[in-house]
């Protein structure tokens, strides 16, 4: 009996130990065939309404920075909100440039397949589906008709799309392109399988002579053609039409289960660079191929940034937050026959040489997004700034949310930020004497700025008595004065470094104008009179009125260039931490009078349980890290993983507000590495608590930078302590160079605080007050 079990015994052992080794084979291929773009969920953030924003984003089909995207819609023509998760009727997947629905769309056209009777109107052709016969992913879209028994797909490539529709056996089939409304032509080319347009469409930022030509290609003959004009008529048996609403209606007969395929491209330069587009980005590739070659680009940016963690989640946040970063500004350019870089201007409608890039709000994203771009994408980031040369020579400003063209939104003289920092950390081919002549211009000339949001509302009152008044009608004054302050310390940073001397210690004094803003009486940023009183009654927790989109408690904090300049004006570091800690442990009061309503970032913050924090929007997104100024970065540490693991999730309500453009989720990609630029135009990134095991960057100058976290858990959020290159390391920021040269930066994490790392004089990062300017 023993010699038997023995016998037995072993045979299981045997049994279990291939088993094992067939199992970490499995494992090993699987790891090994794994793709990135697999963790990315593009609908993270569309579960969005007007009352409260997961996110507002839709899921956009693109490669990355493309000129052009695409989107399936479940809602009307114009509305902004284009995609709703909670929908369940679909209209159409059309070409869009939205960089916001607060923004809305311009330039939008759609293509949609519909079965038996012909049914082209919005309204009538929509189609009931559901997520669980969708698939999204950045480079491939798929969706289940089902009033058709359609399968519509969409692979995209910069500036046109492959589109495949399986059909059932039908003898009416269809394949309807609205051209959309605000101006659109229509022309079917039956022999050719053509069909050629424009639209027009737009929400302001254009030139007159403003178009959107596009060409489409199928691979089956028309049985017959129709066109719609204005007011939804019906043209039967027609070739074109031209109005302010036209549309192309395609027929032909299918077998089950037959493909037809649709290649897209689109110009806003002309119909034959439209055709030149289409030829050179998709020319005879199948829909196959296309697709391929779309998830290859993805795949190529997002395996710059490797993770290894445990949980899955974390990773699927992680790729589909850096897949948002990666989205905008969007290539505004494309190569004409001659394979030369050109562009149409939005700004002055000619066709031009050189880059241009568009749909972009720079008081979101001169925070994170381009900051990033600095660290991962320094060439990228030097044709963006020949961009904006080229957006100051073409209308004579820079941009300050652009889509196309200037558009009137939000505050501030944000470009100056966004230029000094590519300048100091090295962006290549950038004109610096042009680009700062437009950044003194911003902070000089008053006249012929084009919209308000262009240059600097309440110059000459800033430039007087250094600060914008409250009480001479120019609203979010306080705001303004910060903002400003904080450009004119990166101009006097970039005009250091071109050494010019007298410009910079000008800039560097006005840089100080933030000081004009503070009550020593509240220890809050208040709005102050022409008379130099501040403004009463004061409530530090009502929204707008002397800020934008926040209240004082969210604005006092910005004062990026010198948090030393703002714990003095505190009374010490003490004070200072008390009154971070303040905004998160009062409860979520607010005075919404100035909008006559509860906007939906006040919504954001009030149903977080994180007190007066309000991280969906912008302004105060930088604050947790100003513990570490305080040497107390622990709290930081503290904080920064509450925010990562409770307000983001790669799902349709991910978000804790307005997505902006990258701006929310690149936070989360700097957070979640372990550090952020709280003061862009300074070398220097602030350290949190990094979430990850371990983290590699590959960069674009071949260097490796290795962030390692040793003991991370759920429970350890704490940093214990560091080393950098194998040396301790106590400084609670790390060096633009020294992440540039490639190395490892470790971690040793626990589950308390470690009150002494991080807790020197030499631990804190830069502030001007103790710098040598």
């Amino acid at each position: 009996m023993q010699n038997l079990f023995f016998k037995y015994s072993y045979f299981l052992s045997i049994v279990f130990l291939l088993a094992t080794i067939n199992v970490a084979g499995q494992k090993a291929q699987q790891d090994e065939n794994s793709s990135l773009v697999d963790y990315v969920n593009p609908l993270m953030g569309t579960d969005s309404s007007f009352d409260l924003s997961n996110g507002n984003t839709y899921p956009a089909i693109a490669t990355p920075w493309a000129m052009n995207f695409w989107t399936p819609m479940t809602s009307k023509m114009g509305d902004g909100w284009t995609y709703k998760y909670d929908e369940n009727k679909i209209r159409g997947i059309k070409q869009t440039h939205q960089p916001s629905p607060w923004v809305n769309d311009y330039a939008a056209f759609s293509l949609m397949a519909v079965t038996g009777e012909l049914k082209f109107q919005e309204d009538e052709r929509e189609s009931w589906f559901s997520h669980k016969a969708e698939t999204v992913k950045p480079h491939h879209y798929s969706v289940y008709l089902a009033d058709y028994d359609v399968v519509a797909e969409v692979s995209p490539t910069e500036r046109a799309a492959h589109f495949k529709f399986t059909f059932p056996e039908s003898e009416k089939s269809y394949i309807i392109l609205d051209a959309f409304y605000k101006g659109s032509m229509v022309k079917i080319l039956p022999k050719e399988r053509k069909i050629i347009g424009y639209c027009r469409n737009n929400s302001g930022g254009v030139p007159d002579n403003f178009h959107n030509y596009f060409v489409a290609e199928f691979d089956k003959d028309f049985e017959l053609n129709h066109t719609w004009k204005d007011g939804w008529q019906l043209v039967e048996n027609s070739t074109s039409s031209e109005g302010q609403h036209v549309g192309a209606i395609i027929g032909f007969k299918t077998k089950k289960g037959e493909t037809v395929h649709v290649k897209v491209a689109s110009s806003f330069i002309s119909h034959e660079q439209a055709q030149l587009n289409l030829s050179r980005e998709i020319g005879t590739d199948s829909f196959e191929v296309t697709k391929e070659k779309a998830k290859k680009a993805w795949e190529t940016e997002l395996s710059r940034i490797e993770i290894e963690d445990d949980n899955i989640d974390n990773l699927r946040t992680f790729y589909s937050s850096l897949y948002r970063v990666l989205l905008f500004p969007r290539k505004f350019y494309e190569f004409n026959a001659a394979n030369e870089v050109v562009h149409y201007s939005p700004y002055n409608g000619k066709v031009l040489a050189g880059y241009m890039f568009t749909d972009n709000g720079f008081w979101d994203t001169f925070r994170a997004v381009f900051p990033f771009f600095n660290m991962m994408y320094p060439e990228l980031n030097g044709k963006i700034m020949q961009g904006l040369a080229n957006t100051y020579k073409e209308s004579g400003w820079l941009p300050e949310w652009a889509s196309p063209g200037h558009r009137d939104v939000m505050i501030g003289s944000n470009s100056a930020p966004i230029i000094a920092d590519a300048f100091l950390k090295g962006a290549k081919g950038m004109d610096a004497e042009l680009l700062l002549e437009a950044m003194l211009k911003n902070a000089t000339v008053a006249e012929g700025r084009p919209v308000n949001s262009v240059g600097r509302e309440g110059l000459e009152y800033y430039n007087k008595l250094g600060y914008v008044p409250y009480d001479v009608k120019i609203n979010e004054n306080a705001a303004r004065t910060l903002e400003y302050a904080y450009a004119d310390f990166t101009i006097a940073q970039m005009a250091d470094k071109l050494g010019k001397k007298a410009i910079a210690k000008k800039y560097y004094k006005q840089s100080m104008n933030y000081k004009n803003m503070f009550d020593p009486s509240t220890n809050w940023m208040r709005g102050k009179n022409k008379d130099g009183r501040f403004q009463t009654p004061f409530n530090p927790l009502k929204w707008g009125d002397a800020f934008t989109e926040g209240n004082s408690l969210h604005y006092t904090w910005s004062v990026f260039h010198d948090v030393q300049g703002l714990i003095d004006l505190m009374g010490g570091k003490e004070q200072f931490a008390s009154k971070l800690d303040e905004v998160f442990e009062m409860p979520p009061k607010f005075d919404a009078s100035y909008y006559g309503f509860t906007i939906h970032e006040i919504r954001e913050m009030q149903i977080v349980n994180m007190g007066n924090y309000a991280h969906g929007n912008q302004p105060i997104q930088h604050m947790i890290y100003l513990y570490n100024y305080a040497n107390k970065p622990y709290k930081a540490q503290e904080k920064v993983r509450d925010v990562l693991t409770k307000l983001y999730s790669a799902t349709p309500d991910g978000y804790c507000g307005d997505e902006d453009n990258g701006q929310t989720s690149a936070w989360y990609v700097f957070s979640s590495l372990g550090f952020y630029p709280v003061t862009p135009g300074v070398d220097e990134y602030v350290i949190g608590s990094p979430l990850f095991k371990k983290a590699k960057l590959h960069l674009e100058n071949g260097n490796t930078f290795e962030i390692n976290s040793k003991n991370n858990s759920k429970a350890n959020f704490y940093i214990h302590g560091a080393q950098l290159n194998g040396k301790l390391y106590n400084k609670t920021f790390l060096k633009f160079d020294t992440l540039q040269k490639g190395g490892v930066l470790e971690f040793d994490m626990g589950d308390t605080a470690n009150k002494n790392w991080g807790s020197t004089a030499e631990s804190v990062p830069y502030s001007l007050s103790t710098s040598k300017k």
